[in-house]
This record gives structure tokens, C-alpha cells and sequence, in this order.
């Protein structure tokens, strides 16, 4: 755990696997739309999913197609206090977002489902569509931390110059040193 706060106008966050609760949204609709039904969150050894679970990879990418095109209609939630302390967060700073989602607008429209009245007002999203080119935006926003369940992301971002912060995940456990949070309790502590 890290012991010196930091100023929420200097932290940002990736958006699924850390706000959004993406795994279990994956793992429901495998089971409900597609009969994949014999895995759990603790199976996800591999941030490439295709690689640790037996899911073929068609179905993979149209679940998780449909998880970043609709994420309101396949019933996407946040992680448990996600919403609590992102609120509180951006009553202090504007929160930032970045995701390798390609596409801000399904995040903007959850966001605006789940979060008090007024409070994505004071959050940015940036959607840069690909995994491995972080560290320059989160560079262009000016934050010197970030959170993200990647382990590859937290290692580019290390290199950059930027202090990662690992969300604990089964697919990121044992793939590196750095420091972690668990939940967003964790996080509040971390901030407020």
C-alpha cells in the first residue's frame, strides 16, 4: 500500500477492469449468450483472455465487441465503490479516464447511467483505441499517476516516467513489483 497521497488532479484511471467491472460482464454473457459457462473471475490468469480460458476466440471478441459498443444494455457495473469514490474525487478535481476503448461515447452514456447528477461534468475520457499508447496521453493531460489492471500498460507507463499503480487482478497477479490497490477503499486512502 502507498503511504503519501496524491492530489486527484494527478492520478488518472483506465476505464474497464478498473471503474467497470468487465470481467464479470464478460463471464456472464460467455455463459448466457454463448453456453461458456464453467470458468470464474480467478480463471482469468491472462489479460488475453483466449489465452487461459476455453472460449473460442470468435466468441471472445463478439462478447467483448458488444461489452464496448453497448455497455448500458449488456448491464456493465461498476466496481464495487467505483462510483462512490470517483464522485468524490471529482468533486475535489477533474477525474480522467483513459481507455483503449476506441470509442468514448459508450463509456460517456454508462458513466452518465451510474454516476450522480453533475459529476461526469467534472470527469474527461479520452479513448486513444489501443493498449499500447498510454503513457503519451496520459502525458498530454499532465498526470504523473495512474491506475490500471494491465500489467504490460503498468510497465510502459513505469518507463515513461509515470508511477503505475496496479489494480489487483487475476490476469496482472505475479506479472510485476509494483505497487497496488485492491478496491477503491483502497484508492479513497490513496487520495482523500
Amino acid at each position: 500500500m502507498l503511504s503519501d497521497k496524491i492530489h486527484p488532479s494527478r492520478l488518472g484511471f483506465d476505464f474497464d477492469g478498473v471503474v467497470a467491472d468487465t470481467a464479470e460482464a464478460f463471464i456472464r454473457l460467455c455463459c448466457e449468450e454463448y453456453g461458456y459457462c464453467s470458468f470464474r473471475l480467478e480463471d482469468i490468469t491472462d489479460f488475453e483472455v483466449e489465452r487461459c480460458l476455453d472460449v473460442d476466440l470468435r466468441v471472445v471478441e463478439a462478447v467483448f465487441t458488444i461489452i464496448l459498443r453497448n455497455s448500458v444494455g449488456v448491464g456493465l457495473k461498476p466496481m464495487p465503490g467505483a462510483i462512490q469514490v470517483l464522485a468524490e474525487l471529482a468533486a475535489r478535481a477533474t477525474v480522467n479516464l483513459i481507455t483503449a476503448r476506441p470509442d468514448p461515447g459508450p463509456v460517456a452514456e454508462w458513466l452518465s447511467s451510474v454516476m450522480p447528477s453533475g459529476v461526469c461534468d467534472n470527469i474527461r475520457i479520452v479513448a486513444m483505441g489501443a493498449h499500447d499508447d498510454k503513457p503519451r496521453h496520459i502525458m498530454q493531460q499532465g498526470l504523473e499517476c495512474f491506475i490500471d489492471d494491465r500489467a504490460e500498460t503498468c510497465h510502459q507507463l513505469n518507463k515513461a516516467g509515470i508511477r503505475p499503480i496496479v489494480f489487483s487482478q487475476p490476469w496482472n497477479r505475479g506479472r510485476h513489483a509494483f505497487s497496488t490497490v485492491t478496491c477503491w477503499q483502497e484508492i479513497r486512502e490513496l487520495c482523500l
